[in-house]
């Protein structure tokens, strides 16, 4: 039998891929599919510590776009190691919360860094980790912002100007031009009951592993608290 796949969810802040990650993961549950579900920065101890320094540490305004780079690089690459392979290996669906792409659009694209360096990065991060599937929820940065005015603690990469998260939505439909056959372009501003369906519709068609008999233990170790919206 095939092995369960590596899905990665992209897009914006406020795009509603926690959402609809959350939505997966129950499916699964439900299904009897094992699966974990993760994120970057984040999903492991080290990364989790290296989340914290890029999002919300005191010091963190004057963090340069290179510097910025390598700590994502470095969340990865550990990520990679303890996290996703080993599940991967153990026949576990994995789900993460951001991938390498987010690396290519937001640090090469919104930040304008050299995009042959990141890419030389991002695969000297993963090495042959590659997604099988990618979800990019495509939302306009007027509809991401007003899903983001909610009382809750703003990270760095919230605050930066509306032209930020233009040149982010921008750079995820090129890179979805570019791999049509592993990324799926949704309208992330429909109804979530619609997004999810036509999620699991994509899944099923091209894994028929995550409808076949299931596997005998339901989840693998549990993901991260994250905010439901995002």
């Amino acid at each position: 039998m095939p092995r369960l796949p590596f899905i990665t969810f992209e897009g914006s802040e406020g795009c509603g891929k926690s959402t609809q990650i959350q939505r997966l993961a129950a499916r699964l549950e439900r299904s009897g599919v094992p699966y974990l579900v993760t994120r970057e920065p984040g999903g492991t101890p080290i990364g989790e510590t290296i989340r914290e320094l890029l999002q919300f540490a005191p010091h963190n305004s004057r963090m340069t776009s290179e510097t910025e780079l390598l700590l994502f690089e470095a969340s990865r690459s550990q990520l990679v190691r303890e996290t996703i392979k080993p599940a991967l290996e153990r026949d576990v669906c994995v789900i993460a919360d951001r991938f390498f792409d987010s690396t290519t659009v937001y640090q090469g694209a919104a930040r304008s860094l050299d995009r042959e360096m990141v890419e030389r990065l991002n695969a000297f991060a993963v090495g042959d980790c590659i997604p099988d599937i990618t979800f990019v929820l495509d939302v306009d940065a007027a509809t991401a912002e007003s899903r983001m005015q909610k009382p809750r603690r703003a990270d760095r990469m919230e605050q930066q100007p509306a032209e930020f998260y233009e040149r982010v939505r921008e750079g995820y439909r090129e890179l979805a031009a570019r791999e049509p056959k592993r990324i799926v372009l949704i309208d992330g501003s429909r109804n979530a009951d619609e997004i999810e369906e036509q999620v699991w519709e994509t899944l099923s068609s091209r894994f028929p592993a995550l409808t076949a008999n299931p596997r005998s233990a339901k989840t693998d170790r549990p993901g991260p608290d994250r905010d439901p919206q995002f």
